[in-house]
Order: structure tokens, then C-alpha cells, then sequence
């Protein structure tokens, strides 16, 4: 079943991305939250932090400065470079 993943940065051309095995266990992994400064969503994030740590994950916190803007370069790097896994909360 072929699956399309739609992305909402205003690409002009569509991006081939190839989707990434899940993994078998959060065991061992550094889960990223990014926190994207829209209401409400540090609590989605601080009950998914806490499911997270119970499944053996280690959990690192981010936020953007904005909603409006896309997360600045050197937090995208922070996160990429520290990271294993990335959740990223949009709930207002």
C-alpha cells in the first residue's frame, strides 16, 4: 500500500523522502520533543515525556522561538546531531 506524506513547508517541487524503518524498542533511544510555542502544546509533550522515560527512551526538550517561522538552523542541527527520534507537537 503506497503511502503519501504531505509536507507543509511551500515546496515548489515535490521532495522524494524514503520513510525510515521504525524502530523495535524505545529502549536505548534519545526521543527530541520539539515544543513548536503554539498553546497547549508543552502539556501534549509533557505527558508523552513522561510515557517516553517509562518505555526506556531518553528525552530531550526543545522549543522554537515561534509558530510562525520555521525552527532556526542551529536548532535543527542541535536536534539532528543529539538525537535519535524526533516528536514535534502541534496542538493548539
Amino acid at each position: 500500500m503506497s503511502k503519501l506524506l504531505l509536507d507543509p513547508t511551500s515546496e515548489r517541487r515535490v521532495s522524494e523522502r524514503t520513510r525510515l524503518d521504525r524502530p523495535t524498542s524505545l529502549d536505548g533511544q534519545v526521543v527530541g520533543l520539539l515544543d513548536i510555542s503554539k498553546p497547549r502544546g508543552d502539556v501534549f509533550l509533557d505527558r508523552l515525556e513522561a510515557r517516553l522515560g517509562e518505555a526506556g527512551a531518553t528525552v530531550r526538550r526543545y522549543r522554537k522561538p515561534t509558530f510562525t517561522k520555521p525552527a532556526p538552523v542551529d536548532l535543527r542541527h542541535e536536534i539532528a546531531t543529539s538525537c535519535t527520534l524526533v516528536i514535534e507537537a502541534l496542538a493548539d
